[in-house]
């Protein structure tokens, strides 16, 4: 049983993802990794050459993206189906630039991929998720960011991404749906929204063009306009490779915007808290983009 990874990137020194970081988090875990590396502003393309240097695993792509593909980010899933289809394992684990393993679930995700590997009903394996906000010492409550997520497929069937989060599959011939997948049991560390404030801007200056807006009609970003009631304090250990970067990259602090007006999804998002918290009741957590099958 072989295992790939893979991963795309650009400019991801300029915007600020720990993107050297979450390649190591993985890297122990597959038999190779494809790093698709798009036209950039910055240096990115060689801090990856440098890690290939000290890493044999890594194989990595020289990409050009169509900046005249502007509906939905379709972009994305371009670049990402350009490293997948390079990829020469059984199975095909994608992380993005701003998502990292925990070295101490490295042993739970091969026990997963081992367990399921024989049997073809189970198409993927899915993750359940941390998403940091405004620092890597607070985390989002649901159901504010989805819950789970699958990111890692089997590269023996035909799947393609429509988006850069998430697979469909090919169904009887007649249409798609999407893959049918276990649970990994596993959480995967986003840091995507615990960036310096300044590096999150920048990376909107650069991609809200692939969504079909302006960055002046995206507004400002900032992390204060989030529900203070949506966050909790991160009480568990991070992994070992972020270490570095929390501590010289990461936003440290923010305020919440006061008085902070609830959007209509924040305030139906406290609702269903408030109802677990009075009545014990856990509403179902939200899959992703998969189909849950139980083994």
């Amino acid at each position: 049983m072989k295992i790939s990874a893979f991963t795309f990137i650009r400019n991801g020194v300029i915007t600020g993802y720990p993107f050297i970081e979450s390649i190591l988090s993985l890297l122990p875990l597959v038999d190779e990794y494809v790093v698709n590396v798009g036209q950039s502003d910055d240096d990115t393309l060689e801090r990856i050459r440098a890690l290939a240097k000290d890493h044999p695993k890594i194989r990595i792509i020289e990409s050009i993206w169509n900046e005249l593909m502007r509906h939905k980010g379709f972009v994305y899933a371009q670049q990402k189906m350009i490293a997948q289809y390079s990829c020469t394992g059984d199975w095909a684990f994608y992380l993005e630039g701003d998502e990292v393993l925990h070295e101490n679930d490295l042993p739970a995700i091969r026990a997963a991929i081992e367990k399921h590997h024989a049997d073809p009903g189970i198409e993927a394996i899915a993750f359940d998720y941390y998403h940091f906000w405004g620092s890597p010492e607070q985390t989002l409550l649901p159901p504010t960011l989805y819950q789970r997520e699958v990111r890692l497929i089997r590269n023996t069937i035909r799947s393609y991404a429509p988006d850069g989060l998430y697979w469909l599959v090919q169904h009887k011939k007649k249409g798609v749906r999407y893959p049918y997948a276990a649970l990994a049991n596993v959480h995967i560390y986003h840091y995507g929204n615990a960036r310096a404030l300044d590096k999150m801007r920048e990376r909107g200056k650069r991609t809200v063009k692939y969504w079909g807006v302006t960055y002046s009609d995206s507004g400002n970003p900032t992390y204060g306009d989030m529900d203070p009631q949506a966050l909790k304090p991160f009480t568990q250990s991070h992994p070992a490779v972020m270490s570095s970067w929390i501590r010289n990259e990461a936003q440290q602090t923010f305020s919440v915007n006061t008085p902070h007006k609830l959007k209509p999804y924040q305030f139906r998002h406290r609702l269903a808290r408030r109802f677990e918290a009075l009545t014990g009741v856990r509403f179902p957590v939200v899959n992703g983009h998969f189909i849950l099958k139980k083994r």
